[in-house]
């Protein structure tokens, strides 16, 4: 998948496979023999008691495996409150994370959110939310989270699947992409999006370097692509 500089305290104790490689760190290769996985396992142990671990909002539970079939599972009921008002707006919260102070941002959206906004989250990028108790409308958690980078695939088809329910494009949906990128991946994620034709996405949390201001600009002229600001200008812009 992807992998981000490690530090020696540790590097022992990570294993790459497939495309992905790091020096110094051992590769699983194409037999798929991770006996090197298991025996560093073993060696290591676990713990002697029960540990509790929080996320980084200090939640001690996080619930997923809400990916396309799963949603779409409680497809009439979502949609049943989207038509009722129950649910005024879902945000699409996820992309790449990284260690930049900044990216508290998508902690701060995630928390600012109105109790009627769904919101859906998937990518490393969910950590900055997932554990956060939002609690839930008529049943349905107000945090779906559906998996990684490579499971957007389940976000747009959620959308699709609410789009042709509502006889309408992706694009007329009460829904707003607000993404994070870091590496190539999420750029692929990215232009998928666009190839899509997907407008209105918030991208942050800055323009990455490799946008010039031509392609902004015409980023921002086809479909509406914008940086984001603040969690609190950028909601309001949002849902007014």
């Amino acid at each position: 998948n992807c992998i981000m500089p490690l530090r020696e305290s540790y590097a022992d104790r990570i294993f790459t496979t497939s495309v992905v490689s790091y020096p110094g760190v051992t590769h699983i290769g194409a037999d798929k023999d991770f006996t090197p996985v298991i025996n560093k396992a073993l060696e290591c142990g676990g713990y002697d008691s029960d540990k509790e671990m929080t996320g980084m909002n200090g939640g001690h539970k996080v619930i997923t495996g809400f990916a396309h079939d799963a949603v779409l599972s409680r497809a009439e009921k979502i949609i049943s409150l989207i038509k009722a008002g129950k649910i005024r707006h879902i945000f699409l919260i996820g992309g790449c994370d990284g260690a930049s102070p900044s990216r508290s941002y998508y902690s701060d959206f995630a928390r600012l959110t109105p109790r009627d906004t769904l919101i859906l989250t998937l990518a490393c990028g969910k950590y900055r939310l997932n554990d956060m108790d939002l609690g839930d409308i008529d049943g349905i958690p107000r945090i779906l989270d559906m998996g990684q980078c490579n499971d957007s695939y389940s976000a747009i088809r959620v959308a699709v699947a609410l789009a042709e329910a509502f006889g309408c494009g992706v694009n007329d949906l009460p829904l707003t992409l607000v993404l994070s990128w870091y590496e190539q991946k999420a750029v692929c994620i990215l232009l998928s999006l666009l190839s899509l034709g997907i407008k209105n996405i918030i991208l942050g949390p800055t323009i990455p370097a490799f946008i010039s201001p031509a392609v902004l600009e015409v980023l921002q002229k086809e479909f509406q692509l914008r940086a984001a600001t603040t969690p609190e200008d950028d909601l309001k812009k949002i849902l007014g």
